[in-house]
């Protein structure tokens, strides 16, 4: 048997990576009823930091992630989380991976575009959009 090492406030990182391409989709925090959730359900779930609750991957906007396969890294405290991504976008901007901003020579470049729209999938303004909120523009 094996015990996570869940940092001080009962979290540990989630790396999600498309288990067929290999692309990084996004990065989370589980803690350990969100871990048992997913191992259960099969379905992908966090732990928000922002809403304070456990949440299923997809449960609004549809775009669940199946669990194909689990890594634990060498110390126990990052997870490695291999899914299908199910309706094609991980981040809740529309995009298909939340890594979509390039740094090069000081600038960020916007890398594809939204596969939906948030504002109609979510039914309400969340944050403003993240090129917004971050002020990151298209270059």
């Amino acid at each position: 048997m094996f015990k996570l090492k869940f940092n001080s406030q009962g979290l540990i990182p989630a790396i999600v990576q498309d288990h067929k391409s290999g692309e990084v989709l996004m990065l989370a925090y589980m803690n350990e009823e969100s871990f048992n959730a997913t191992l259960k359900t099969k379905k992908i779930h966090f732990y928000s930091r922002s809403r304070k609750k456990l949440w299923c991957k997809g449960e609004t906007s549809g775009n669940i992630q199946k669990l194909k396969e689990l890594y634990l890294d060498c110390d126990l405290d990052t997870v490695l989380v291999k899914v299908e991504q199910v309706g094609g976008a991980a981040c809740h901007t529309g995009h298909r991976s939340c890594f979509y901003s390039k740094y090069k020579g000081g600038k960020l470049k916007i890398c594809g575009k939204p596969l939906f729209n948030p504002n109609k999938v979510y039914k309400a303004k969340s944050k403003k959009n993240d090129v917004q909120s971050h002020k990151i523009k298209p270059v």
